[in-house]
This record gives structure tokens, sequence and C-alpha cells, in this order.
């Protein structure tokens, strides 16, 4: 009995040991998901630095993490679609919980903030995915992540809801700095290569100018429409990011006598991060 009862507890501690593992699509969930698991998580990710969820086509090695995951948390990127009858099927056992669930989505902008595009082969690109971007619907995703996790690992869920309130205050006291510190701004505009800032330029009241869409450089109608947009709005500096070509920008640029700068949407440490983008377009105003 003695050694029966050692062997429980010695795998009674392995139990509690091991981390409930959860795939995720970018490295910005990564960061969420670790906020509220803490050290009950592992978290893998699919999209990797450097790399574009717009453009990104997973290998079927890198797909196979999900085999000993419990969890899929996706946030909504053309490629997931692809493949998600095909991971229903392949892991019956995994559970997918959807980052969009409850966040109002917003659409795509076309080239110079129109919705439909003087060059015939820029199409409306429907849902915008971005949406970890605005502060308010992070706090929406991870209340839903709290929730499943408290489902799939009920035995910290005290851990979750405490990590989860902590997590949203500080999520609620970011937005608030944002908003104060980009105020002064209020609608105005600003210009980005790929049209990534969407649900931040709505949450804070400004608006982007987008150079391409869907991965397609304007056309020799737009590209001039943009000058003309840029000069008209004292716009001096275009966001890029390292995800895509900037030969583009670089030319609109050199025609307004303006300047690069890069923001990088998927970084994963979120609040320095978004400190960084909110510091880049208050200082482009000026």
């Amino acid at each position: 009995m003695h050694l029966l009862g050692l062997l429980a507890l010695f795998f009674g501690v392995l139990a509690e040991a091991a981390p409930l593992s959860v795939t995720v699509t970018i490295l910005p969930q990564k960061f969420f998901v670790e906020r509220i698991g803490g050290e009950h998580v592992q978290v893998s990710v699919l999209v990797g630095p450097g790399q574009s969820p717009e453009t990104f086509e997973p290998l079927p090695r890198q797909m196979a993490v999900l085999s000993g995951s419990s969890l899929f948390h996706r946030i909504g990127v053309p490629f997931e679609d692809v493949w998600m009858e095909g991971l229903r099927s392949t892991y019956p056992e995994l559970v997918f919980l959807d980052a969009r669930e409850g966040v109002s989505l917003r659409e795509m902008e076309a080239a110079g903030g129109h919705h439909h595009d003087d060059d015939a082969h820029h199409a409306h690109a429907g849902a915008d995915p971005h949406i970890w971007l605005d502060p308010a619907n992070v706090r929406i995703m991870i209340d839903h992540l709290r929730d499943q996790l408290i489902t799939l690992d009920p035995q910290h869920a005290a851990d979750y809801r405490e990590n989860h309130t902590r997590f949203s205050n500080e999520l609620a006291q970011l937005e608030q700095s944002i908003r104060v510190q980009l105020g002064p701004m209020k609608g105005r505009k600003f210009m980005v290569f790929h049209p990534s800032w969407g649900y931040f330029a709505d949450a804070f009241q400004l608006k982007q100018l987008p150079i391409e869409n869907e991965g397609k450089e304007s056309g020799a109608r737009t590209l001039m429409r943009l000058i003309d947009q840029a000069r008209h709005e004292s716009i001096r500096v275009i966001f890029v990011q390292q995800q895509f070509s900037t030969r583009q920008a670089e030319a609109l640029a050199n025609a307004i006598n303006g300047q690069l700068v890069t923001l990088d949407p998927l970084a994963e440490s979120y609040f320095d991060n978004m400190r960084k983008v909110a510091s880049a377009i208050s200082e482009a105003y000026q």
C-alpha cells in the first residue's frame, strides 16, 4: 500500500505539472494566452516572426503541432479557413476557439481609404482580420479565452479568473493612455502601405489611408490620387511593415518628400508595441 500510495502521489504530481497545450495563429495571441493561462499553459505559434498571416501557407509539419494541443485559438486569417475542415476531421478531440467571437468586424479599405478602387485589379477585401489592434476587442477575446481555459482545466479556474481581471484592467489603462495621447489628432489621417491599422484607427478616431489592398500594389491612377491626398493632408510619414515590400511606399514617400517608418502589427509584446505605434503616429503629426 505504501508503494501504491507513492506511485499515486508521483503520477498526481506529473498530472499537476503538465501545462495545457494551446496553439495560436499569431504572436500577439501567444501574449494573450500566456497572460491568462500563466504557468498552466504552453503555447505554440503557427506564424512566426517576419511572416505574414495573409500570405502564410503552413507546412504539414507545422500543422502537426496541433496533434498535441488541447485548444486551437484561431484569429480569422484566410489560411485558417482553408485548413479548418481538415483540422476538425483530423483532430476530433481538439477544441477550436475563434478570437472573432463577439467582436464587431470592420471591412478592409481599398487603396486610399476607399471601399472601391479606381484600378480594376483592386477588389473589395472583405472583413478585416486585424482585430487585436483595438484593445477593446482584446478584452472581448480574453473573456472567451478565460472561459474556455476554465472549461478545459477547471482546477485552475481561480488563477485564470485572477489573471483575466488583472490583464483586462491593464488593457483598459492602455486604451485610456493612448486615447489621451492621440486625442489632439482626432479625425486626422495617416498613410500605411498595408491596411493593418483600421481597428486601431477606429478605436482612436483616426483614419488610415492604405497604399495597397490584398497584397497588390496600386495602379498609376490610384498612386497619383494617393500623392494628392498625402499633400492635401500634409502627410509626411508612410507607415510600412516588414512583412511586405516597401518599393511602392518608397516611391510615394519620395514624391511627397516624406519618410518611411516601420510598424509591426504582429509584434508579440502587445503593450510595448501599442505604445510604440501610438507614439509613432503622434510624432508623425508634429
